[in-house]
C-alpha cells in the first residue's frame, strides 16, 4: 500500500466545513442550535450504543466514535458558556 492511498481515504476538514445557518441575526439563535446539535449527538450515540449491546450490526469502533463526538460537542458547549458568562461579568465590571 502506498502512501498517496492511504492520504485518499482521509477526510479532508476543509470540504466538511458547513455554511452558517441564517438566523436574522439574532444571538440566542446560535446557542439554540448548538443545544439542539449536542443533544442529536447525545440521543445519536444512545441509539448506537443500544444496537450495539442488542447485536444489530454495530461495530465497537462506531460507538467510541460516536461517543467521542458526542462528548466533543458537549465539551465545545460548556467552554462557550464559560466564556460567555466570563465575557458578561467583565462588561458588567466595566459598567461600574
Amino acid at each position: 500500500m502506498t502512501i498517496g492511498a492511504i492520504t485518499s481515504m482521509m477526510p479532508n476538514p476543509l470540504n466538511e466545513i458547513k455554511e452558517v445557518p441564517e438566523n436574522n441575526g439574532q444571538f440566542e439563535n446560535i446557542f439554540t442550535d448548538l443545544i439542539k446539535s449536542v443533544n442529536t449527538d447525545q440521543l445519536e450515540t444512545k441509539k448506537i450504543t443500544e444496537d450495539f449491546l442488542n447485536g444489530k450490526g454495530v461495530e465497537l469502533h462506531e460507538v467510541m466514535i460516536a461517543d467521542e463526538k458526542a462528548k466533543t460537542s458537549l465539551d465545545l458547549l460548556m467552554e462557550i458558556r464559560n466564556k460567555t458568562i466570563n465575557m458578561y461579568q467583565e462588561l458588567i465590571k466595566m459598567s461600574v
